[in-house]
C-alpha cells in the first residue's frame, strides 16, 4: 500500500514536472506567509506542573501556602550601577566627580526623579563631597562644586576617613578590599527607589534611564546589568551568530556539496530544496503558534543538514539508476521511487525520537522539537516533489542545447569505493568478532553516564578567542562586555541588599515541640555558616528563623524575654530553650504574631513545621556545592519525628536536573522501543521481514553509547539542557541505519546475494551517508565557534552523533546484516519475475 501510493505519486511528479512545480509554487506562498506570524519570544520556562512529584517541590508549595516568603518588606527598592577601572582609580577625585555627575544626569531624568527614594543615591562620592561641604542637606550641584575645589590631598585625606568610619561605605567596595586601602579599580553605587517603581511601566522607564546614562558615562568606567544591558547583550550576541556561523557553515557546506555533485546544478538545485525546506519550517511555526525562541539557530542547522542529505540520496541513486542510452525521466522515476519509502521512513523515525519531547516540561525543547520535527516533513515533501521536477526541467533543457547531464554516483569512484568495499569484507570475515567489540565498546560508553558531570546551567564567561576577533568584519567576532561584566561582579562583589541575593529556605516539619528542636535548628544554622555560603554584609541579616525572630522579639518584649530565657527551660546553657518548647511558642505568638507567623506555623493550636530563610553569598553556577553545604545543615537539624528539607530555589533546580536525568533514560528507552516497532512493522510490510527491521534499529542504542562516552572523553557536563536534547540524539541516529537497511534489502530482493546487496548498499547509499555526514556534521561543527558553552555543548554532541551513527551504519550494520542473513528464519521476499525491480 505504501510502495503504491508513493510510486503513483513519483509518477505523478516525474510525469509532470512542469505543473508539479507550479502547485509547489502555490503551496509554498501559503506556508510562507506565516512566517511573519512567527513568535521568536524564549520559552524557556518549565511547567511547574510537570514536577509536582518531586518532593522538594511539594515542600516548597507548603512553604509558600503557609508562610509569607515575601522578600522585601520596605517601601523601596535598590538599583545598583557600577564603576570599574582596571588601569585605574575609581577612589580618586576624577572618579568620584564622574559618578556625581552621572547622579546629576539621572535626577534630572523625570522617570526616574519621580520615583527616587527619600534616601536617594548611597555612593562614597556623596559621602565625601557632603563632608567636604560639611552639610548633609547639601545638594548635588553644591557637592560637585566641592569636590572640585578640593585638592587631591584633601580629597584622599577625606577617602580615608570616610572608609575608616562609615561602614556602609565598605559594602559599595569589592569583598575583598582591604581595610586601609583608599584605592580600587571597582566600587558600586546604589539607586535607591520608591516600591512603585517595581510596576512594569515605571521600572521599564528607571531601567532605560540608568542604562542609556551609565552609556553616556562609560568612558569613566559606569555600567549597569539590568533589563536593558541583557537586551543589548543578546541582541549583540545572535547578530554576531549569523555574521560568524551562518558564513562558516555556508562555506563548508558548499565545499562538502563541490566535493560530492562535483556539479554546480546539482549544487543550485539541492540548496534550493534546503532552502526552501528552512523556510517551510519557520512558516509551518508560523501557522501553528510555536514559538522559534532564542535557540532556532539549532533547527535551522539541524534541518539544513537532515535535508541536505534527503538530497545526496535523491541524486546519487538518480546517478546510479540512468543507464548509458537513457534520457532524464526514467531514471529518475524509479532512483526516487527507491529511496521513498526510505525517505519515508526515516522522517516517522526521526520524528518518533524528536517528538518524544513534547512531553518535555521545558517549552523550549519541546518547541525545538516540534520545529525540527516539521522541518524534516517538510524536507520530505519539498525533496520528493520539487527537488526531482526541477531537476528533471533544468537537466532536460541543457541536454537538448547539446550539455551532457551524466554524472557518476559517490561512492563508485575509484578512489573511495575501495575504501568503503573494505567495511563488506569486514563484515564478511569477522561479523561476530565486529559485534563483540561494538557491544563492549557501546557498553564502556552507555555506563559513563554516571560519572558525567552535572550542571544546572553552563554560564559564559565573556572570554573570546583573539583569532576570532581578528577576523575581518562583519565575519569578526566583537565581544559585548555585559558577559564579562556579569561574571566580574559576581567574582568580586557580594550582593549590596538581601535582595539582590538569592535566599534559600529550609523547612522543618513533624514534632517541632520537641525536646532539643531550637537546639538543633541553631546548630544547623552554624554548620552552614561555617561553610562560608551566608551572605556577610554589614547591615544584612543573613538568616531569619525561629531562633532570631525569637530572640528580636525577647529584646523588645520583657514577658516574652522571661520565657524565653527561663534557666529551667535552658539545661544545656546555650542560650536557648531546650524544653517545654510548646509554651515558649505559645508566648510567641502572645507577643508577637504576625512575627511568629512568619517563621512558625500554628494550624488549630498545632505547632507543626518550623522556616529557616538563608541569604547566600553565591549564584546559580555554584548551585551544587552550595546546595550540599546547605544540606549539611539540614541535616543536623533533623531529630527524631522531625525533618529539615532544603526547598529553595537552588535545591529545587538541583533536584529537578536530577529527575530529568534520571527520567531522560526511560524517556529514550521508550523511544527506541517504539522505533523498534516502527521498524518491524515497517519492514515486515515493505520487505516481508519483521526482524530485519529490528536488526535495522539496533545500532542506534550503539549509537546512545557512544555518544554519551563521547560527552565523558570531552568532558560535557549534564545540564537541563543537554540531558534533556539526548533524546534528540535517537532521531539523527536512525537515518544512517535505514538507509543502509531499506538499499540492502532492496538489493537482495533482485536476487542479489548478502555479499553483493551489502556492496551495493554500502558503496551506493554509503557514498551519499559519507556527503551527509561531512556535511551535516562539519555545519554543527561550526557552532563551537559561538563562545558560549551551552551552544557548543550542543553542537558538541550532534556531531558525535552523526559521526558515530555514519561509523555504526557502515561498521557494524553490515556485520549485522551477515549475522541476520546466516542466522535468522525470515528472508527479504523476492520480487516475482512478472515485476521486476529495475536494475542499478
Amino acid at each position: 500500500m505504501l510502495r503504491e501510493g508513493l510510486a503513483k505519486a513519483v509518477d505523478l511528479v516525474t510525469e509532470h514536472n512542469r505543473l508539479t512545480l507550479v502547485v509547489m509554487v502555490v503551496v509554498s506562498a501559503v506556508v510562507l506567509a506565516g512566517i511573519p506570524m512567527l513568535d521568536t519570544a524564549s520559552q524557556a520556562g518549565a511547567d511547574a506542573s510537570a514536577f509536582e512529584d518531586i518532593d522538594r517541590v511539594q515542600k516548597a508549595n507548603y512553604v509558600a501556602a503557609n508562610y509569607d516568603t515575601s522578600r522585601n518588606d520596605s517601601n523601596r527598592t535598590v538599583a545598583t550601577v557600577y564603576v570599574r577601572q582596571q588601569e585605574g582609580d575609581v577612589l580618586s577625585k576624577s572618579s568620584l566627580l564622574a559618578t556625581l555627575r552621572y547622579q546629576q544626569d539621572i535626577r534630572a531624568n523625570a522617570s526616574v526623579a519621580t520615583v527616587l527614594h527619600e534616601d536617594g543615591i548611597v555612593d562614597i562620592a556623596n559621602m565625601v563631597a557632603v563632608a567636604l561641604v560639611d552639610d548633609r542637606n547639601a545638594s548635588i550641584d553644591e557637592q560637585i562644586a566641592a569636590l572640585d575645589r578640593a585638592d587631591s590631598e584633601t580629597v584622599e585625606a577625606q577617602i580615608e576617613s570616610t572608609l575608616a568610619n562609615n561602614p556602609q561605605a565598605l559594602r559599595l567596595l569589592p569583598a575583598g578590599h582591604e581595610p586601609g586601602e583608599t584605592t580600587a579599580t571597582d566600587r558600586r553605587l546604589l539607586v535607591v527607589l520608591n516600591a512603585t517603581a517595581g510596576s512594569a511601566t515605571a521600572g521599564d522607564a528607571v531601567d532605560a534611564a540608568l542604562y542609556d546614562t551609565a552609556q553616556a558615562h562609560s568612558d569613566s568606567g559606569l555600567f549597569v546589568l539590568n533589563q536593558f544591558a541583557y537586551n543589548a547583550y543578546n541582541s549583540h550576541f545572535f547578530g554576531e551568530i549569523v555574521w560568524l556561523v551562518l558564513p562558516a557553515a555556508l562555506v563548508l557546506i558548499l565545499g562538502v556539496l563541490a566535493f560530492t555533485y562535483r556539479d554546480l546544478v546539482d549544487i543550485v538545485v539541492g540548496m534550493t530544496g534546503v532552502i526552501l525546506s528552512v523556510l517551510w519550517m519557520f512558516g509551518l511555526l508560523g501557522w501553528l503558534g510555536v514559538s522559534a525562541g532564542l535557540v532556532s539557530i539549532v533547527p535551522v542547522v539541524l534541518v539544513t543538514g537532515l535535508s541536505i542529505d534527503f538530497g545526496f540520496h535523491v541524486f546519487n541513486r538518480y546517478r546510479e539508476q540512468r543507464g548509458v542510452e537513457e534520457g532524464i525521466r526514467e531514471p529518475m522515476n524509479r532512483g526516487v521511487k527507491l529511496v521513498a519509502t526510505a525517505l519515508v521512513l526515516v522522517t516517522v523515525t526521526a520524528a518518533i525520537g524528536f517528538l518524544s519531547n513534547v512531553v518535555n516540561p521545558l517549552g523550549q525543547i519541546r518547541d525545538l522539537g516540534v520545529s525540527i520535527t516539521l522541518g524534516v516533513i517538510a524536507s520530505l515533501l519539498l525533496f520528493v516533489t520539487v527537488v526531482p521536477a526541477l531537476k528533471i526541467s533544468i537537466d532536460g533543457l541543457f541536454e537538448r542545447v547539446g550539455w551532457s547531464r551524466r554524472k557518476r554516483a559517490l561512492g563508485h569512484g575509484r578512489f573511495l569505493r575501495p575504501i568503503l568495499s573494505r567495511t563488506v569484507d569486514l563484515a564478511r570475515r569477522g561479523a561476530p568478532v565486529v559485534l563483540v567489540v561494538a557491544i563492549v565498546v557501546g557498553s564502556l560508553g552507555a555506563a559513563a553516564w554516571s560519572d558525567l558531570d552535572e550542571e544546572s546551567f553552563q554560564q559564559p564567561d565573556g572570554e573570546v578567542a583573539e583569532w576570532k576577533q581578528q577576523l575581518p568584519d562583519p565575519v569578526g567576532w566583537e565581544p559585548h562586555p555585559v558577559a564579562e561584566q556579569l561574571n566580574h561582579v559576581q567574582d568580586v562583589y557580594q550582593p549590596a541588599t538581601a535582595d539582590d541575593a538569592i535566599q534559600e529556605r529550609i523547612l522543618l516539619e513533624g514534632d517541632v515541640t520537641a525536646n532539643g528542636t531550637l537546639t538543633d535548628l541553631q546548630a544547623g544554622v552554624d554548620t552552614i555558616e561555617e561553610r562560608g555560603v551566608l551572605l556577610e554584609q554589614p547591615g544584612v541579616q543573613s538568616v531569619t528563623s525561629p531562633v532570631t525572630a525569637m530572640r528580636a522579639v525577647a529584646q523588645r518584649d520583657p514577658a516574652f524575654r522571661a520565657v524565653f530565657e527561663a534557666d529551667t527551660r535552658d539545661t544545656n546553657g546555650d542560650g536557648l530553650p531546650d524544653r517545654d518548647l510548646e509554651t515558649v511558642y505559645d508566648a510567641f505568638y502572645e507577643a508577637d504574631s504576625d512575627t511568629a507567623s512568619r517563621v512558625l506555623e500554628r494550624t488549630d493550636g498545632e505547632y507543626r513545621s518550623m522556616f529557616v530563610r538563608v541569604t547566600l553569598d553565591g549564584g546559580y553556577a555554584d548551585a551544587d556545592e552550595t546546595v550540599a553545604d546547605l544540606e549539611a545543615g539540614a541535616a543536623r537539624m533533623d531529630g527524631g519525628d522531625r525533618t529539615a528539607t532544603v526547598v529553595g530555589s537552588l535545591a529545587i533546580n538541583v533536584a529537578v536536573l536530577d529527575s530529568i536525568v534520571g527520567g531522560i533514560l526511560q524517556t529514550m528507552a521508550l523511544a527506541l522501543a517504539a522505533i523498534a516497532l516502527t521498524m518491524a512493522v515497517a519492514f515486515r510490510v515493505m520487505h516481508g521481514s519483521a526482524t530485519l527491521g529490528l536488526v535495522v534499529a539496533v545500532p542506534i542504542a550503539l549509537v546512545l553509547g557512544l555518544v554519551i562516552g563521547g560527552m565523558y572523553l570531552l568532558s560535557i557536563p549534564l545540564t537541563l539542557l543537554t540531558a534533556l536534547l539526548m533524546s534528540l540524539v535517537i532521531g539523527l541516529g536512525v537515518d544512517y541505519n535505514i538507509h543502509i537497511g531499506d538499499r540492502f534489502a532492496d538489493e537482495r530482493r533482485e536476487g542479489k546475494t548478502t555479499v553483493q546487496a551489502l556492496e551495493a548498499a554500502v558503496t551506493g547509499t554509503g557514498g551519499a551517508l559519507l556527503g551527509s555526514t561531512l556535511t551535516s556534521a562539519g555545519a554543527f561543527a561550526t557552532i563551537a565557534l559561538v563562545p558560549h558553552p551551552q551552544l557548543q555543548s550542543f553542537g558538541s554532541i550532534v556531531v558525535i552523533a552523526l559521526l558515530t551513527a555514519f561509523l555504526v551504519s557502515l561498521l557494524v550494520l553490515p556485520s549485522l546484516l551477515v549475522l541476520w542473513e546466516r542466522y535468522s528464519p525470515e528472508a527479504v521476499t523476492m520480487v516475482s519475475e512478472e515485476t521486476p525491480l529495475p536494475q542499478d
